[in-house]
C-alpha cells in the first residue's frame, strides 16, 4: 500500500487585540520580540494555546484607533503566563514583522459585505481570535498589502 506524504499545514492566522495605551504597535515595534501576556479569557486562552511557531496574527488597536496596523509571527509558542498569579493561563511570544501601509479600521471592516462573519465583528470582545484563510487575503488587499509575502494564507 502506497502512502502519501504529508504535506505541510499552512501556517495559522490570527488577529491580536492590544489597548495602545497599555502596549501599542509602535512598543512591539521597538521590542522586537514580546511576550503576549495578560490573556483572561478562556476562549483567547485556548487561541494562544493552538498558536504555533511561524503563525502570523494581525496587529489590532483595541479601544484607541480600533485598527488593524501591523503583522507580528509567533516567535515562542504557548507558556504558563509569568503575569498570572492564579490560575491556568497562557502567554506566547510575538515578533514584529510589519506595519501595514494603510491600516484597516474596524468602521470599514463592518461595511464590507465580504467581512460579515469576520470573527472580530461577530466576537468583538475577544482578544484573540483565528481568521479565515479568505479574510486574510482581504484584509491584506484593503491594506495595500497583497503583494507581500505574508499576504497569501
Amino acid at each position: 500500500m502506497l502512502r502519501r506524504a504529508a504535506l505541510p499545514l499552512a501556517p495559522g492566522r490570527w488577529l491580536v487585540k492590544s489597548e495602545p495605551d497599555a502596549f501599542s504597535w509602535d512598543q512591539q515595534v521597538a521590542n522586537g520580540t514580546e511576550p503576549w501576556t495578560g490573556v483572561r479569557n478562556y476562549a483567547a486562552r485556548n487561541h494562544l494555546r493552538a498558536m504555533k511557531k511561524g503563525d502570523l496574527a494581525f496587529f489590532y488597536h483595541s479601544n484607541v484607533g480600533k485598527e488593524i496596523v501591523g503583522i507580528v509571527q509567533v516567535a515562542r509558542e504557548a507558556y504558563p503566563d509569568p503575569t498570572a498569579e492564579a490560575g491556568d493561563w497562557s502567554a506566547v511570544d510575538m515578533r514584529a514583522l510589519a506595519a501595514l501601509a494603510r491600516p484597516v479600521g474596524l468602521a470599514a471592516m463592518k461595511a464590507d459585505p465580504a467581512l460579515a462573519d469576520l470573527a472580530l465583528i461577530r466576537q468583538s470582545r475577544l482578544s484573540v481570535m483565528p481568521i479565515a484563510p479568505a479574510h486574510w487575503r482581504h484584509l491584506c488587499a484593503l491594506a495595500g498589502a497583497d503583494g507581500e509575502p505574508w499576504a497569501a494564507a
